[in-house]
């Protein structure tokens, strides 16, 4: 189960990391965050990402010692 967490948020980073900063970045040059909920949501997108980076990082640097 690990394994499959471990894919699934390298997956969820590799394949939107451009969607959510692209959405993000134009949603808040047209909006005030007050909303408690969208802070929330973006930041939990944006943590998500970071840790898909760090995951595939670290697969990159484990693959490259071989």
């Amino acid at each position: 189960m690990k394994n499959f967490i471990t894919f699934l948020v390298t997956w969820i980073s590799s394949n939107l990391a451009i969607p959510f900063w692209v959405v993000g970045h134009v949603h808040l040059s047209l909006n005030v965050y007050q909303d408690l909920v969208e802070i929330i949501s973006s930041f939990g997108m944006n943590i998500l990402v970071a840790i898909g980076f760090y995951l595939e990082w670290k697969k990159h640097e484990r693959d490259s010692t071989l």
